[in-house]
């Protein structure tokens, strides 16, 4: 009965370590992607996104820099802000996990190309990531 005993203490401690060790794998994983920071420091405009996996959609699956136009992309992007801008203020019937910070953007401010490219991209990658349409 002892043996019995040592043996499940030994198995509950190793199971402990695995769990410990697995989840500390995963963390370091998350704290190694760094926040994409999207920025025109002329018009002291700055967006932050701090979403796991932005970096690797940047890097892999957009559409690499400059194979949209600027005016189409700040077309694209008037329409997504508006709808995602929508969909913050009405917290009832959209996931405010999601939506939770507005977006101020003025169509008629050129925020340029690197602004609007990681905009568009961010607006993409949501959609896949959290399985909605932007209408």
């Amino acid at each position: 009965m002892k043996t019995l005993k040592q043996i499940f203490i030994i198995f509950s401690v190793g199971l402990l370590v695995w769990s410990c060790s697995s989840s500390s794998i995963k963390n370091k994983r998350i704290h190694k992607e760094k926040p994409v920071v999207i920025a025109n420091d002329s018009l002291e405009y700055e967006i932050i996104i701090i979403d796991i996996g932005f970096n690797l959609y940047l890097n892999t699956v957009a559409k690499p820099a400059g194979f949209y136009s600027q005016n189409y992309l700040e077309n694209k992007n008037i329409f997504y802000v508006f709808e995602w801008n929508n969909r913050v203020r009405n917290p009832q019937s959209y996931n405010p996990n999601i939506y939770e910070n507005t977006i101020e953007y003025n169509q008629n401010i050129d925020y340029g190309y690197d602004v609007n490219y990681k905009l568009y991209n961010y607006f993409k990658f949501a959609q896949q990531k959290y399985h909605m349409k932007l209408r």
